[in-house]
C-alpha cells in the first residue's frame, strides 16, 4: 500500500472529523476545523495524517510537546486513529513514527500516550511499537462554564 505521512492541511478537514468519530469522539467539520487552525498557529503541537495514494485520508496523529515542572521535555499522543478498513496494516505505526520524529527534533526524550482502560487492542498496539505501562490513573474533569 503506498501511503504517504504529511501536515494535516484544511482539505483534510472532513476526513479528520469523520475518524474522530470513529475513535468516540464525534465532531463537526466546523467543529474540526476550528480546532486544527488552532493547532496551526502553535507550534507546540503537530497533526500528521497518513493518506493513500488515491489522496483518501485513512488515519491522523495529533502530537504535542509537554512542558512540566515535574518532567524533563516529553512529548504526548493527543489522539490516534486509523479508518477501521485500514487498521492492522501499519498505518498506526507510521504515523507514530512520524511523532516520533517529530518529538525527537524538538529535544524530547520521551513520548507518552493515554488510553481507555477497555481499548484492550490498543494496549496491545503501544506495547508493540515499544510503549510500557508506566500508571495507572483516574481522569476528573470540571466544566468551567458552570457558575459558582
Amino acid at each position: 500500500m503506498a501511503l504517504q505521512i504529511r501536515p494535516a492541511q484544511p482539505e483534510d478537514v472532513p476526513a479528520l472529523a469523520a475518524l474522530a468519530g470513529q475513535l468516540g469522539y464525534p465532531t463537526t467539520p466546523e467543529g474540526m476545523a476550528a480546532r486544527l487552525q488552532a493547532l496551526a498557529e502553535d507550534d507546540r503541537h503537530a497533526v500528521f495524517v497518513a493518506v493513500e495514494a488515491d489522496g483518501q485520508v485513512v488515519g491522523w496523529i495529533h502530537v504535542y510537546l509537554c512542558l512540566q515542572v515535574i518532567a524533563d521535555r516529553e512529548a504526548e499522543i493527543g489522539g490516534l486513529v486509523v479508518d477501521e478498513m485500514h487498521r492492522s496494516r501499519g498505518v498506526g505505526a507510521r504515523l507514530v513514527r512520524e511523532a516520533e520524529d517529530w518529538a525527537r527534533a524538538r529535544g524530547c526524550g520521551g513520548m507518552t500516550v493515554r488510553t481507555n482502560v477497555v481499548r484492550e487492542r490498543v494496549h496491545a498496539f503501544y506495547r508493540r511499537l515499544g510503549f510500557r505501562e508506566v500508571k495507572v490513573q483516574r481522569v476528573f474533569y470540571k466544566s468551567l462554564q458552570e457558575e459558582r
